[in-house]
């Protein structure tokens, strides 16, 4: 009879306790649903943060001239127009850069890229040992002045599918920018700006 008397009052004190145990372990369990909500919260707002200010900052650089994105006194690559397309192709190579603008003296007369190495000479047949970059460059290339913003020369690029364009003031060439050198510069330090942002919600 004692038994059955102990054995019933642990079933009833279970009973009793089950409730309090169960409503213990659900504001467990509410409380770290709760906390992963916050965490995909924060998340979010973070990569919202981080895509406004990589676009608006992406939109306050293209507004940028291009006098002050190309260094001054940088190596300008160019040919005379009686240098064979193979020195060409090779000076091309080993300076790994996909144009050469070429010089009769202080004047510019034309630009040779490789889509002229390919469509001009390799699709023609000529022998490269034997041609003249003058008779294969893209002849007077579309210059544009140093006060270009960054804006305007990747709408000129991508309207009339140049790859290169020569910078030209008064005459002089100052450089030769590549639609790959406007893009890599746009893109520059914003994976950097993005993980500032991430460490800072995460550090808050």
């Amino acid at each position: 009879m004692r038994k059955l008397l102990y054995k019933s009052g642990t079933g009833f004190g279970l009973a009793l306790l089950s409730p309090a145990v169960l409503a213990a372990t659900l504001d467990q369990e509410q409380t770290a649903l709760f906390g992963q909500v916050q965490m995909y919260v924060l998340i979010a707002f973070v990569i919202i943060v981080a895509a406004g200010v990589y676009f608006m900052r992406s939109r306050d650089k293209r507004q940028t001239p291009l006098n002050e994105i190309f260094k001054k006194g940088e190596a300008i690559h160019s040919v005379g127009p009686d240098t064979l397309v193979t020195e060409c192709v090779r000076l091309m190579t080993a300076s790994k850069i996909g144009a050469l603008i070429v010089m009769d003296g202080e004047r510019l007369i034309g630009i040779f890229t490789e889509r002229d190495a390919l469509n001009k000479v390799l699709a023609g047949g000529l022998d490269p040992r034997n041609t003249k970059v003058s008779a294969v460059m893209t002849k007077d290339p579309y210059c544009i002045p140093p006060t270009t913003t960054v804006d305007d020369a990747m709408k000129l690029i991508s309207k009339r599918r140049f790859r290169h364009l020569p910078i030209v003031d008064n005459g002089k060439v100052l450089a030769v920018v590549s639609s790959g050198d406007l893009t890599h510069w746009l893109v520059q330090d914003r994976m950097g700006e993005v993980q500032e942002l991430v460490d800072l919600a995460a550090r808050s």
